[in-house]
Order: C-alpha cells, then structure tokens, then sequence
C-alpha cells in the first residue's frame, strides 16, 4: 500500500494525496494551489496519475485549495464518485461557480484558456454523494471512510479511512486518518473538532505548526475596539475575508456586537455576491452549528442580520458603497487581496490614515495581502502602486486553522490511545506525516511530534510515495 503526495507537501495549498492500494486508488481532496505565480502554474501541469484509473475521491471540505481541480481532473477522464458532507457539497458547487467567472478573466489578462468552464462544473457536481459525519461509507473495493467533525467551516471534516487488505493469508486492517484542514475552537458557530483515538497513520495539517493564536476572546474584543477607534476617526475599515466561514465568524460577532450596543450602528457592507450566497447555504443547515449559536437561534435571534448590515449583489451596488458617508465597514472578498471587491476599494482607501485594514485570515506567500502583513509600505493593486497610509490591524484568533499548541493536543490523542477495535486491539500509530504547510510550520511541527510525543513524524516532499 502507498501514499503518494501530489499536494499539500511542504505548502498549504494544492491538496491532492493517492492512497494505493491492492485493489483501489482513492484520492483525498484535488484542490487549486493558490499563492505566488509559480506556485499557481503548477495547476497547469498534468496530474501525475492517470484520472481514469482513480476509483473515487472524499473531500475533506469544499474551500479552493481542496476542491479547485476537480473540474480538470473529470475533464482527464475520472469517472468515478466524489464523497462530501451535504453542506460541503453545496460549497463546493458555489465555490466552483465563482471560479469560472475569475479565471475567465485571469484567462483573457493573459491570453490563455481558462482551467475549467461552467460545463465542467456542472459535470463534476453530478459525481457527488452526500456522506454524513458517523456514517461508515463504502469509498471503493476494500476502502471504507467515517467523516468526523473537524471544525474548520461548516461541513468539513476530519477523514478517518480503513482499509483492508491480504497479509500472509489473512485479511489485516489498516486505519488511515487525514486531519483535512483542523479548527481553531471555541469558533462562532462552529463545534470543536473531534478527537480520534487509534489509527496506524496520520496526516496531520500545519499552517500554524510553528506558533499559536491569541484567544477568540481577545480578537472579539480587539474587534470591537478596532471598529470603535475607525468609527471615532470618521474613517473606513476594511475587511479583506474569504466569503466562506470568516464571512460569517464577522457577521455572527459583529451582530453580538450591536445587539449588546457595544458598538455603535453604522453601515456594515458584505460586498460579496459569493459571501451571500454562502450565508443562505449556512442558513440551510443550523444542525451544524455548536450549542451556543442553536440556542440563540432558538431564541430568536437571527444570527446573519443586525441594522445596517447591507448586502451588495451588483456592481453598481458595489460602486454605490464609495458614495456613502463614513464612518462605514466594509467585508468583501479576496481574503489575500489577490481580487474580487475588496481590492477597488483597498485602491481608494489605503491611503488615508483615517481608515483601517484588519486582516483575519491567513495570506500566502506571494499575495498581496502577506506583502500587507509583513509590513511593506507599497503594494501593487489593479495594476497601480499604492502608498500604505491606513492603519493595519491583524489578529489570529478568528483563524479557522488550528495552531501549534492545539495541533500537538490532538496528536496527542492517538498516542495515549487505550481503545480497541473490533478484533479486539487498538491500531498503534506507527506515523505522522505533516502535511498543509510552509516548511518552517511543517518542520516544526514534525520536530515537537518526535522529540515531545516519541512519534515518528515526517514532512513528505512533493511528489514523493511513500510505502505504508
């Protein structure tokens, strides 16, 4: 049996792994790679396995960096079923949607066809198949899968695979776990992320493998009191967020926020068409969400809507936005500021000291948004430099990825594993491969699972196989 990483090795994005089996190959998640042009090109290149030999794929969630090729690998022949959560599967097809639209126009910048059209979404949307958390799933000959909870966005999950296979004449089962991407709790309607207790192998994630976060308690109050000081100062604060989750996280505190007249009331604009189609997707399925956000529904209140919270569905609305008097906030996507709405209004407002950026989320190497983050006083936006004079404001504790310290407690978990399984003894965890992360993360991490745990860890490299 082998493991083989076409993705997600030694950087957060691209995520794509093939597990080999004697009687299958499955693939985990067939994600976009996302962050500076080199990184981006290799989306072009040609998978490095045959599409039509592929028996299925299970997607751990439905952002880009795990679902952003499924598209090109259908048009390479793949024929077989795509296993998500229900809210994950409708993600993934307004996600998908989206990104027609932007790589059409990247296509058209620079003269080259598009990496997938509409009709290939289409296509890749009637491969899935809607598998619950807990609910064992039958994935191809000899592979079954368990969805677990992992707390990242809505729908996501940790991916629990046993396999079964001849060994000296007698069937063996091994137990695979993929971590997918882990979140941070306590979140905004999310739950925790459930702890697993035996496997042989783990893959775990590491974008934050080298550090952690401040607690969700002092980003809500470093929320408030950013918003205050913009407000107090007449100016502008702009949020850069990924329309999926962080979007709604925003909502979802800012509405405490102004319910509880901690703020005052000003215009709040969510100028994403996507970020508005995904909160009806969230709307749809509040069985997900933790115990703290049911209550408050139960109570009546309407979690995604607050006065003057506006929603801006056209460009013309979008524009209308720079007509209206400060002070004002203003939510729209990218998240790394690589495009969508956000960028036309960092161009007219980065320059005033008046206003504020607050970044949320994590930027990749080589996005506008990491250049903001690492403190350049210049960036490149629609094509024009523009002077940083705004205030810059970020904070961690909003992450949807788990950090250094909650990462190492979840590994820890298998290690002090004292179940069985259904023949009676508990898998020993004979591995940790740490995957989803930049080399400093991924090395870290590696390096306290060895030296902390006693677990033999590994950070793969791109393109390798490895025999399990």
């Amino acid at each position: 049996m082998r493991l083989h990483f076409h993705g997600g090795a030694e950087v957060v994005t691209g995520v794509n792994y093939l597990l080999e089996t004697e009687q299958s190959k499955v693939l985990i998640d067939c994600g976009l790679f996302q962050g500076s042009g080199e990184l981006e090109a290799r989306n072009e290149q040609p998978f490095a396995y045959d599409a039509k030999d592929i028996d299925a794929v299970i997607v751990s969630h439905s952002h880009l960096d795990h679902v952003g090729r499924l598209p090109q690998l259908i048009a390479a022949g793949f024929k077989g079923k795509i296993f998500a959560t229900p809210p994950a599967i409708d993600f993934t097809h307004l996600i998908l949607e989206d990104s027609v639209k932007i790589l059409a126009e990247k296509a058209r910048h620079a003269n080259v066809v598009p990496l997938f059209s509409q009709e290939e979404v289409d296509t890749v949307m009637a491969h899935f198949v809607a598998a619950d958390y807990y609910q064992k799933t039958q994935a191809a000959k000899g592979v079954e899968f368990t969805f677990h909870d992992a707390g990242h966005i809505l729908g996501s999950a940790i991916i629990e695979l046993r396999i079964r296979n001849q060994e000296s004449g007698k069937e063996k089962e091994t137990v695979i776990v993929f971590s997918g991407d882990l979140g941070h709790p306590p979140a905004p309607l999310l739950r925790a992320p459930d702890y697993l207790t035996s496997a042989d192998y783990v893959l775990v994630e590491s974008t934050y493998g080298d550090r952690n976060h401040e607690s969700p308690e002092e980003s809500e109050e470093k929320v408030e009191n950013i918003i205050e000081d913009t407000i107090s100062k007449g100016g502008v604060l702009m949020i850069p967020s990924f329309a999926m989750e962080r979007t709604q996280q925003l909502l979802y505190h800012i509405n405490d926020l102004v319910e509880h007249k901690r703020i005052p009331a000003v215009p709040v604009y969510i100028d994403s068409p996507l970020a508005t189609r995904i909160t009806e997707v969230y709307k749809k399925y509040p069985q997900y969400y933790n115990k703290k956000a049911i209550f408050a529904i139960d109570s009546g209140d309407d979690v995604f809507n607050f006065p003057g919270l506006r929603f801006t569905l056209s460009s013309k609305e979008s524009k209308a936005i720079n007509n209206s008097p400060s002070p004002k906030v203003i939510i729209a996507g990218s998240g790394m500021s690589q495009g969508g709405r956000i960028v036309h209004h960092e161009a007219r407002y980065l320059g005033d000291p008046k206003n504020t950026l607050l970044i949320v989320g994590y930027q990749a190497q080589g996005t506008p948004g990491r250049h903001i983050v690492d403190g350049e006083k210049k960036v490149e936006i629609l094509d024009q430099p523009i002077e940083i004079r705004a205030k810059i404001e970020k904070f961690s504790g909003y992450s949807a990825h788990a950090d250094q310290f909650y990462l190492m407690d979840w590994i820890k978990n298998f290690k002090k594993s004292g179940l069985t399984d259904a023949t009676g003894q508990a898998p020993e965890l004979k591995k940790v491969f740490v995957v989803q992360g930049e080399p400093l993360p991924a090395e870290t991490l590696a390096s306290l699972i060895r030296d902390e745990l006693g677990i033999d860890s590994m950070v793969p490299k791109m393109g390798e196989v490895v025999e399990i």
